[in-house]
């Protein structure tokens, strides 16, 4: 990819504008040119400072500065695309960003790279290597969570988290191993996972079943139809999550009824049973319920 398709797909990202290099909204911040990532850094903590000639950076201070701005990285939702162009290369052959820290890269790490691809033999094209920042804990807490479980809440029942932390995890996991967000199935996600050494040999993959169940869930369910259009999904009515997931299989359980769009989009709603109130057997109550009728 070159150095200006890789740009404009990193700008036109539609999280581009919560990057963790990005400040602070001006009404929020505490003061002047906070970075979104990480509050206590500055903007300019991912380049290197302007100084007088002669005055350099301490190396303890320079080493404390690019760790935390590497870290700020780790949580950022473009980190995919920053890290493509920066490393992509201009017409020129040079890199596109020979300076500072790029998707949580050093600029020595990108000028790294770039030789080992100019001596090395060709690689397949989107084929990722090595990810760094799929090895913290809890990204490997959700990938043990995701080859276990196929359900999203059990999934972040056994990761420790709740689930839209770890949808947004299985997510970022999409981003960073190159796969495709709105279209990468949950064992597309792990068999990447897996071969980029991310999840241990012994670990069995749980099949998905009849439909292949999405890397990261909607709650509107529009991914899942997108993917697996004949796969149902469950719409849980509120005050009633209590009541079973699946298609119940007595009359206690509550009937279940599809209707209008939602019977064509395979949405099963699920009802809470009729409820018998008590019948009056009281003569007098009886009676006087008459009078008043």
């Amino acid at each position: 990819m070159d150095s200006a398709t890789a740009y404009l797909e990193l700008t036109e990202h539609r999280h581009y504008q919560y990057r963790g290099c990005a400040p602070v909204p001006a009404d929020i911040a505490d003061f002047p040119g906070q970075a979104l990532g990480d509050p206590a850094l500055s903007i300019d903590a991912w380049s290197t400072p302007d100084r007088a000639e002669g005055d350099m950076e301490p190396q303890k201070v320079r080493i404390a500065r690019e760790r935390r701005a590497a870290a700020a990285c780790g949580g950022c939702p473009v980190l995919a695309q920053c890290r493509a162009y920066a490393n992509a290369e201009t017409p020129g052959g040079r890199l596109a960003e020979p300076d500072g820290i790029w998707g949580g890269q050093l600029a020595l790490d990108r000028h790294r790279a770039l030789i080992k691809r100019r001596t090395a033999a060709p690689a397949a094209a989107g084929v990722v290597e090595d990810v760094p920042e799929a090895r913290t804990a809890q990204k490997q807490a959700v990938l043990r969570a995701l080859a276990r479980e196929t359900d999203e809440e059990l999934v972040a029942y056994r990761a420790g988290m709740d689930v839209r932390t770890a949808n947004w995890h299985r997510s970022l996991l999409c981003g960073l191993l190159g796969l495709d967000k709105d279209t990468a199935t949950r064992q597309q996600l792990l068999n990447t996972a897996r071969r980029l050494n991310l999840l241990p040999k012994g670990i069995r993959i749980r099949p998905d079943g009849r439909w292949p169940i999405v890397a990261a869930p909607s709650g509107d369910g529009v991914r899942q139809r997108r993917i697996a259009p004949d796969m149902p999904c469950q719409v849980v009515l509120p005050g009633y999550q209590h009541l079973p997931r699946t298609t119940p299989s007595s009359p206690a359980a509550g009937p279940t009824r599809a209707s209008g769009d939602g019977a064509r989009r395979g949405l099963r709603l699920v009802r809470p049973a009729a409820v018998q109130l008590p019948l009056f057997t009281d003569p007098g109550a009886v009676a006087v319920l008459g009078r008043a009728a």
